[in-house]
């Protein structure tokens, strides 16, 4: 096998073409970079200037104090804080490490396998990229009841497994592996365990990083009160968004506790954005 090394290809554009390029892609990034600049800037904003008219981006004069009452508030609740943290982390850790394990290997089986009913297997995955999770409720819980799951994690963490999104995702990318790379690990008396984690698994890292950040985000920001009714199983978004019901003297809590929420699945993001824009590892292979 001889590999083929790929040149990179200058676009057809004059320097007004990419400084006009340049101004586009600055203005967009700042026109999605405003609300979470403000969402930051409001949890540090004291009381009167949340509720300042003409309303003002920026704090001018920021304070700790939304943080410090967000945690007198969690810490006077008949369920200690700590719980629903560890809550929202069991949940969000154990379904996203199995939305990728059953997400992938189903994917590599139709990836690189033909066997009778794949394809109409796969395309009953594409239909249900189709439903919105809301529509999928009522038929989720009689399901977990009929399990004896309602009240349980295993009603929020189990369903995470299923998402066919990662699976989609994850078999476009490993179709671009080359079969002749698997053949060879073959001949060469690699197992079929030892060819998914060594050879496929880090062929399409891009998509199950990209996998595992829209899994992040779906279930941090899980809530959970559909199918999770004892206090302490709550997850963490549903005991702050019980906080920012508490009226006009919680704004400045709620501030801080949507900031709390949110910057979880942004770190992640900001962690993993560099892997996300790789290219597929599996350059040209001529055989």
């Amino acid at each position: 096998m001889k590999l083929i090394k790929m040149k990179r290809r200058k676009p057809n554009r004059s320097r007004g073409g990419d400084l006009g390029v340049y101004i586009m892609l600055i203005l967009f990034g700042l026109f999605f970079v405003m609300p979470l600049v403000y969402a930051i800037s409001s949890a540090f904003k004291p009381l009167d200037e949340i509720y300042l008219y003409p309303p003002r981006f920026f704090v001018k004069n920021p304070t700790f104090n939304n943080f410090q009452d967000l945690l007198v508030v969690m810490s006077s609740s008949y369920v200690p804080f700590t719980r629903y943290v560890f809550n929202t982390v069991l949940v969000t850790l154990v379904g996203t490490l199995g939305h990728l394990l059953i997400g992938s290997m189903a994917a590599y089986v139709l990836a690189k396998y033909d066997f009778p009913g794949g394809q109409k297997f796969f395309n009953i995955i594409q239909s249900a990229l189709m439903f919105n999770v809301y529509v999928l409720q009522i038929p989720t819980y009689l399901i977990m009841s009929r399990l004896g799951w309602v009240d349980t994690y295993l009603a929020l963490i189990v369903p995470a497994f299923a998402l066919p999104m990662g699976l989609f995702l994850m078999k476009q990318f490993m179709e671009q592996i080359p079969d002749a790379l698997i053949e060879a690990a073959k001949i060469d008396g690699a197992k079929e365990g030892r060819i998914y984690l060594q050879i496929v698994m880090p062929n399409v890292k891009p998509a199950w990083l990209t996998v595992t950040i829209f899994s992040v985000q779906n279930l941090w920001n899980q809530k959970g009160q559909v199918y999770i009714y004892s206090e302490e199983y709550k997850m963490l978004p549903y005991a702050l968004q019980q906080i920012m019901s508490g009226g006009v003297s919680r704004a400045g809590v709620g501030s801080a506790a949507t900031l709390v929420v949110m910057s979880v699945p942004i770190i992640i993001f900001i962690m993993a954005q560099s892997n996300i824009l790789e290219t597929m590892a599996s350059s040209g292979i001529k055989d």
